[in-house]
């Protein structure tokens, strides 16, 4: 074990949960291999493995041999300097990810067309000469270009000893197509025992058209979920010849190429990526620098101490691999249905065969008409549309509503929650500084402008809050020499007196202790001698971070404020909120430490964030919710988003969860149930007793009638609740 390495390849060519499972225990039944888990959420597989036993061309092979790809680096990437191993199979990954999603859409929408033309001629349009040849022809088209990878895959599964619900499309495609092209061409088989020789293409069309378009429905939803991690690597510093004790300049504006130390120079550090926090860092001599942090208008000079994989940065993109890779995830039940669902309707299939073939006089025909009833009338259409549409209904729900939804796990999490963790910065609170309170000491008409002219000119991350506090009030003219005073503020002259805006103050002011308590940075402006304003600065709460607080609680969930600032500041804004839970100055490795703690006692863990420094926790998190407004970063990570940046739309989002997750249910309820009772009536055992006996075509429009019954359930999600 003290030679395993961990790395995470991108997997190809997986589309349910039980291709996860067959990649996976390939990999972990490969020599040299340790532990593998494959997400079919990230599309990846994490794996640890000792490379004096095996190489990235072995594990491959390994999965190739399984069916499916793994993206690896290639030998001549090492040549590359321009992109990292990181870069550069995620680069392939999202080409590989978009082909596919491509060639998916053109085979949905050629499907559709073909079905409809099918089914309007079959049905709707007066016999004319070669009919039924031009309906073979089209359904010939749709069952062996649009549905070709039925096919494909239901062979390989079949070659490795698998079936899954590929498998029974293939059949009833196949079967569908084959029993309508023999009756083509030998209808008197049929005729000549008086039975009537029926075309069935319109069948296999429809099954190829309505199971491609519940797959794209499915990859559309989760088409930009491996985004995440490559956006986090492209943060990464493009300086990576730096080596450890090494002085670097960074002039103002750049980004840190290093975890260091500052030997010279100050400046003001933008650090918001890791703790979230919009107010920038005073970096002089002596303080510490992390990777991909963005300095400001001053140049330093730092001494590496940590490069390439063992910056915060790295370790913060390894936490969101790894808690992507982990995550628990959403058995499909139609996958797991369909591992005794497809073989036992082939048996029943069979089982009507023969019965009918040996029990009853001249039963081949009627057994062989039971057989191919039997498969069409159990295609799993109705299983296969029951998620995805009531997916992409909730899912147009929630646009209406500001919730972007990525996935069908986000939805069926999100009705389980029992504990929302909330970042403070831009989820809770509006994201940037603000002047909450101002009290002046001096009636001098001209001391704002006076104010708003320095701060102004300030360069200070605070002076921005403060102007714009001010921004009724109109420039001074005459300030001069303003400057600023390295870690205390700025200093200007006018009319031949120095004026000062800082943190240092001539006089004692006994509210702003109170200011301090509440959490708010205070600001003085004085002349050196006599104080004459005082400033609150804080993060404002949002307006409707206390009322969606109190509906959380209404639906039974637990809040956590769980934030990067001090301890004081974060306090305040739980006691506005309504808030009891409150754990601060937590870096990114802290937060993800904590949603852990909480799964591990039980709780179902919805996290909310806005930040890079939030990713990790929202990866790790059963439910990780963004808001529109924070970094792509958070974004791409996140389960769900809220458009507007609003705290009131996470309740709604749980309601409208629970909602479609019922729906969910309601179609897979329906779906199997007219299964349990359509095969048994497909099979004849009705004939002795009530002397019925299902056609195949009246067992293809029960399909259709199934399946329009799951769409129509699933549409009900699009109307407004009051």
């Amino acid at each position: 074990m003290g030679n395993t390495i961990r790395k995470n390849y991108p997997v190809t060519g997986m589309g349910c949960a039980a291709c996860v499972a067959r990649v996976q225990k390939a990999l972990q039944q490969s020599a040299g291999v340790h532990e593998a888990e494959v997400s079919l959420a990230s599309n990846s597989a994490r794996i640890d493995y000792d490379p004096q036993l095996t190489s990235p061309a072995a594990l491959r092979q390994c999965v190739q041999d399984a069916g499916y790809d793994l993206l690896v680096p290639e030998e001549d990437e090492d040549a590359d300097s321009d992109l990292s191993e990181e870069e550069s199979l995620a680069a392939r990954a999202e080409e590989a990810q978009q082909s596919a999603f491509r060639s998916l859409r053109r085979d949905a929408l050629l499907a559709i067309v073909l079905a409809v033309t099918v089914m309007v001629l079959g049905m709707a349009a007066a016999d004319f000469p070669g009919k039924g040849w031009v309906l073979a022809a089209l359904a010939a088209v749709s069952a062996a270009w649009c549905g070709r990878r039925f096919f494909v895959t239901a062979w390989k599964q079949i070659c490795h000893g698998h079936t899954s619900m590929d498998t029974l499309v293939a059949l009833s495609v196949g079967i569908s197509f084959l029993f309508s092209l023999f009756n083509l061409l030998f209808p008197q088989v049929w005729t000549s025992r008086g039975l009537q020789a029926g075309l069935y293409f319109e069948s296999s069309a429809m099954i190829v058209a309505f199971i491609l378009i519940g797959r794209l429905l499915e990859e559309r939803a989760k088409h930009r979920t491996t985004q995440a991690v490559r956006a986090l690597i492209g943060l990464q510093p493009k300086r990576r010849d730096i080596r450890r004790g090494e002085l670097v300049e960074v002039l103002p504006g750049e980004r840190i190429p290093a975890d260091g130390t500052v030997e010279q120079g100050s400046s003001y550090v933008d650090e918001s990526m890791l703790t979230g926090e919009p107010i920038a860092v005073f970096k002089q001599a002596g303080s510490s620098v992390f990777a991909g942090t963005l300095n400001g208008q001053g140049a330093l000079q730092l001494r590496a101490e940590a490069t390439g994989r063992d910056t915060m940065l790295s370790s913060i993109i390894r936490m969101v691999q790894d808690a992507q890779g982990s995550k628990a995830r959403i058995q499909h039940t139609v996958d797991k249905v369909c591992s005794w669902f497809v073989p036992a309707v082939i048996g029943i299939a069979l089982l009507s065969l023969l019965g009918w073939t040996f029990l009853t006089p001249d039963g081949f025909v009627r057994g062989l008409l039971a057989c191919v009833t039997v498969l069409v009338v159990a295609c799993p259409c109705s299983l296969g549309l029951a998620t995805p549409t009531a997916l992409t209904a909730g899912i147009g729900r929630g646009a209406a509503q500001g919730i972007l939804i990525k996935d069908a796990d986000s939805l069926q999490v999100a009705a389980r929650i029992d504990a929302v963790v909330l970042d403070k910065t831009g989820t809770v609170t509006s994201g940037h500084p603000e002047v909450v309170e101002l009290r002046w000491l001096s009636d001098e008409p001209s001391q704002p402008a006076l104010l708003r002219t320095m701060e102004l000119r300030s360069g200070h991350p605070l002076g921005e809050a403060v102007a714009a506090y001010l921004a009724d009030t109109p420039e001074l003219p005459g300030v001069q020499d303003i400057n600023a005073l390295v870690g205390e503020g700025i200093r200007a002259v006018w009319n031949g007196r120095s004026y000062f805006v800082g943190k240092s103050t001539p006089e004692r002011f006994e509210v702003a202790e109170h200011w301090r308590e509440a959490g708010r940075t205070v600001v003085y402006f004085h002349d050196g001698e006599r104080l004459l304003a005082a400033l609150a600065i804080a993060d404002a709460v949002k307006s409707d971070s206390a009322a969606a607080v109190s509906a959380l609680a209404k639906q039974g969930i637990t809040v956590h404020l769980l934030t990067g600032d001090h301890a004081a500041s974060a306090a305040a804004v739980a006691r506005e909120v309504g808030i009891s839970e409150v754990h601060a100055n937590a870096l990114p490795a802290d937060k993800v430490s904590y949603i852990k703690e909480l799964q591990a006692a039980g709780h179902c863990v919805a996290m909310v964030g806005d930040g890079i420094n939030d990713s990790a926790a929202l990866a790790q998190a059963d439910l990780g919710i963004a808001m529109g407004k924070g970094s792509d970063i958070a974004i791409n990570t996140a389960m769900a988003t809220i458009v507007s940046s609003e705290l009131g739309k996470i309740p709604e989002l749980v309601a409208l969860s629970r909602r479609t997750l019922r729906i969910i249910r309601q179609n897979l309820g329906w779906a199997f149930l007219y299964n349990i009772i359509a095969i048994p009536v497909a099979t004849g055992v009705l004939a002795g007793a009530l002397g019925f006996v299902l056609n195949p075509m009246v067992a293809a429009a029960a399909m259709a009638c199934s399946s329009v019954l799951v769409v129509s359930n699933s549409l009900r999600l699009l109307i407004p609740r009051k």
